[in-house]
């Protein structure tokens, strides 16, 4: 049976990510699911990772549980019921190999809680805000960073969200950013959908960040 959240996820564009690999591809990491198999105390967990055989980990996680799995370097080669490795990070394979490994997605109740709860510690040193009353992004020239996040809006820009923030003092969007750019000049329409917005900004944004992030491999 299938979730009825997936009803229309093959009227989604494919996608062929380094992540999502193929059953024969024997990569030193994989992406699984915990399955519900007993197992003896301490002796961890089984993990579907889309192979032949189920792959047993180090830790016992809960079943259900999406795990990124570490191969062991010998276990393709070692005739048993099923292959080995370890949990680790979801950022592991970025770290170790520079592959690209997915995305994660954070709620955030308001406007300014995308600032304040940030995942780093440090927080974002760098905020792009996009609009079309923004500067072009022909012309942006960012300064050098660690972690940045880049804001969109939607049909009627940041306005609504920014004014909506309680917390705020300052509604006007491009004082709160350190850019605030258009990143589709002459966009001919009256308004881009947000889902079309984001690939246009990822695309206009991606030299100058690439160029200038201090993490990018």
């Amino acid at each position: 049976a299938h979730h009825p959240d997936l009803k229309f996820a093959g009227l989604l564009n494919p996608l062929d990510c380094p992540h999502h690999m193929r059953a024969t591809e024997q990569y030193p990491f994989r992406e699984g699911v915990v399955v519900k198999r007993p197992t003896k105390k301490n002796r961890g967990s089984f993990v579907d990772c889309g192979i032949d055989k189920e792959v047993q980990i180090d830790k016992e996680l809960e079943p259900g549980m999406r795990v990124t799995v570490r191969m062991d370097p010998e276990t393709y080669t070692i005739a048993n019921k099923y292959y080995r490795g370890t949990a680790v990070s979801p950022d592991t394979p970025r770290r170790e190999l520079g592959a690209y490994w997915g995305y994660r997605v954070r709620l955030a109740d308001s406007f300014s809680a995308a600032f304040t709860e940030c995942s780093y510690k440090e927080g974002y040193d760098l905020t792009i805000g996009t609009s079309d009353t923004g500067d072009c992004v022909d012309n942006l020239n960012i300064r050098h960073f660690k972690h940045v996040i880049v804001f969109l809006g939607g049909l009627t820009g940041l306005e609504p969200a920014i004014e909506a923030d309680e917390t705020l003092k300052e509604t006007e969007p491009r004082t709160l950013f350190d850019y605030y750019v258009n990143v589709c000049p002459n966009q001919g329409s009256r308004t881009i959908r947000t889902e079309e917005a984001l690939v246009i900004a990822l695309s206009s944004l991606r030299k100058p960040i690439a160029d200038n992030g201090m993490n990018m491999r």
